[in-house]
C-alpha cells in the first residue's frame, strides 16, 4: 500500500501472515494425500486427519479476510464513487472505511466471547460494543470441552494444571483452535485502521486497487486488434 519503510509491527504481522497461510496449506497438503494413500492402498486412515484439515481450512479462510484487505483483493463495487469527486467522494470513502472498522469491531467482539467461553475467560459486557468484562464464575469454565478425533498432543500436557484442574486430555481441547477467531477478527479491524491511516495520509485512494473485469476487458481488445 505504501513505499515508505514498514513499522515493526507491520512487518511482523505481514511476515506472520504470510508465513502462517503457507504452513497451513502445506499441512492440509500433506495430510490429505497421506489419508488418500493410506485409505486407498492400505484401506485404512487417519481418524482425525478430516477434522484437522476442517480446522485448518477455517483458520485459512480467517488468514485469508484480513489478508485480502492488506493486497486489496476484496470484491468491491465502486460504481457509486466513480460518479463522485472531490469532497462527496472522500466522504463517501470515509463512510465505508467507518462501517468496515465497525463490522470488525462486532466481529471481534463476537469471537472473543464464542472463543472465552471455551478457555475459562470472560466474555464482555455490553450489546454492540464491549463496556467491560463480565465475572467469571466457576461453573461458566468449559476448557474441558474437547473436539471430536484430533488427539492432544503430549508435549501440550503442561497446560492441564492450568485450563483443566490437572484433569486429563484425551482429545484436544476446544479452545485452542477456536482461538483463531478472535486472532483473526483482531488482525482484520487492523488492517481496516490501516487502510484508514491511508486514506487520511492520501497515501490511497480506494478501498478498490485492481479492477479485474476492466482489465480483462482491455487485455482482450488488446488481442483483437493484434489478430
Amino acid at each position: 500500500m505504501s513505499s515508505q519503510a514498514e513499522s515493526p509491527l507491520k512487518s511482523f504481522l505481514n511476515k506472520f501472515e504470510e508465513t502462517v497461510i503457507a504452513l497451513i496449506l502445506g499441512v492440509m497438503v500433506v495430510v490429505t494425500f497421506i489419508n488418500v494413500v493410506l485409505r486407498y492402498g492400505f484401506n485404512t486412515g487417519l481418524i482425525w486427519g478430516l477434522e484437522l484439515v476442517s480446522f485448518l481450512f477455517a483458520w485459512l479462510v480467517l488468514f485469508g479476510i484480513s489478508y485480502a484487505v492488506k493486497i486489496s483483493a476484496h470484491l468491491g463495487v465502486d460504481a457509486l464513487l466513480n460518479i463522485t469527486a472531490g469532497p462527496m467522494r472522500k466522504a463517501f470513502m470515509a463512510a465505508s472505511v467507518l462501517l468496515s472498522i465497525c463490522y470488525a469491531g462486532l466481529l471481534l467482539k463476537g469471537a472473543w466471547d464464542y472463543w472465552a467461553n471455551f478457555a475459562n475467560l470472560p466474555q464482555t459486557t455490553g450489546r454492540w460494543f464491549p463496556t467491560g468484562f463480565e465475572e467469571m464464575k466457576r461453573t461458566s469454565y468449559r476448557a474441558w470441552y474437547e473436539v471430536i478425533d484430533i488427539p492432544f498432543p503430549e508435549f501440550l500436557r503442561w497446560i492441564e494444571p492450568l485450563m483443566n484442574e490437572g484433569e486429563h486430555y484425551e482429545k484436544l481441547p476446544r479452545f485452542i483452535p477456536y482461538v483463531m477467531l478472535p486472532i483473526g477478527a483482531a488482525l482484520l479491524l487492523y488492517r481496516f485502521l490501516e487502510v484508514a491511516l491511508l486514506l487520511l495520509r492520501g497515501q490511497s485512494k480506494s478501498l478498490i486497487v485492481s479492477h479485474e473485469a476492466d482489465e480483462a476487458v482491455e487485455q482482450i481488445a488488446a488481442e483483437n486488434k493484434e489478430a
